[in-house]
């Protein structure tokens, strides 16, 4: 297996993550083709679940094609379509394959969707989610107190925006996330370093990277429609006025090398921020530029290493 968040937190490592969006139809060979183009180059791979409230394969199944393919994968699980039944059913499955992390969050509303009409579930919030996998791993015990014949060994996963208002409650709000059990968070798009430095400085104070490894999502904007849709479509998203600036000030056909220079110089920054042990990269359809974006950052190919669910019998 390629890679391995596990095994690179575990040495110490800067650790890499990219996401692989599974694709809108029963196409196995899909899931394979982009986890060629990430591996050897990322430590895992997040396999998102219909990302943006839009229908896809499922994250499960998407997360056992990518280990088929040799690549380390990070099932997401969102709480918009799931009570705590299906929940805990998704979680103990993912064990059983053999899926090496998960990673709980709430989820867009369907009303932002392709399914507009559909009803959420909501039964309970990614903060609870996390705390129904911690307790089914390490207790090895249902919501319900009923004990399960074998116990789950995949990695905790969450995520956080720190740029999403009231800013100065992020901080505060992962340490919560670290009490429920997340042992790892990526968080949304960072353009703004500076903002990021002072989040992560008040997570040092916590004391939340000695209990949780905390990775910035990055990703290029490769294009003004883009832009302007992180800016006034995706809630929380925090683009500077100066990044704002840069893209514009180019001409129409460099915006996508542009966006790809700052994506490259915003990874070069994160790896000298106390608090951060790596980075998530998300090129949602452009995963085939993930490869280059870290070749000019700096970043070899991540040394090949198991990264296999430690059994909880074992803990």
């Amino acid at each position: 297996m390629s890679g391995g968040l596990r095994a690179a937190l575990a040495a110490g490592r800067f650790a890499l993550t990219a996401e692989l969006g599974p694709p809108r139809g029963a196409d196995a060979e899909e899931v394979t083709r982009k986890a060629g183009l990430l591996a050897g180059r990322v430590d895992a791979v997040n396999v998102t679940d219909n990302q943006g409230a839009r229908v896809r394969m499922s994250s499960l199944g998407g997360a056992v094609l990518a280990g088929r393919a040799g690549m380390s994968a990070v099932m997401q699980l969102t709480c918009r379509d799931r009570n705590r039944m299906a929940m805990q059913s998704d979680l103990l499955a993912a064990g059983a394959l053999d899926v090496p992390h998960v990673l709980l969050l709430t989820g867009d509303h369907p009303r932002f969707g392709d399914h507009p009409e559909s009803r959420p579930v909501f039964d309970v919030d990614g903060v609870q989610a996390i705390r129904i996998a911690r307790t089914l791993r390490d207790d090895g015990v249902l919501m319900s107190g009923e004990p399960l014949s074998a116990r789950p060994g995949w990695l905790i996963g969450a995520v956080e925006n720190p740029f999403a208002p009231p800013t100065r409650f992020r901080a505060r709000r992962l340490a919560k996330k670290v009490a429920a059990g997340a042992e790892f968070v990526q968080t949304q798009y960072v353009f703004d370093i500076g903002q990021l430095r002072r989040w992560a400085a008040e997570l040092v104070e916590l004391g939340v990277p000695e209990r949780c490894a905390v990775l910035p999502g990055v990703g290029p904007i490769r294009s003004l429609r883009m832009l302007e849709f992180l800016r006034t479509g995706v809630p929380g998203i925090w683009v500077p006025p100066e990044v704002e600036k840069r893209l514009r000030g180019v001409p129409p056909g460099r915006v996508a090398e542009e966006g790809v220079r700052l994506c490259v110089e915003t990874l070069q920054q994160l790896t000298e921020i106390p608090g951060v042990s790596g980075a998530h990269v998300m090129a949602f359809g452009f995963e085939r530029g993930v490869p280059e974006i870290l070749d000019r950052a700096g970043f070899a190919p991540v040394p090949c290493e198991t990264d296999r669910p430690v059994a909880a019998t074992g803990r």
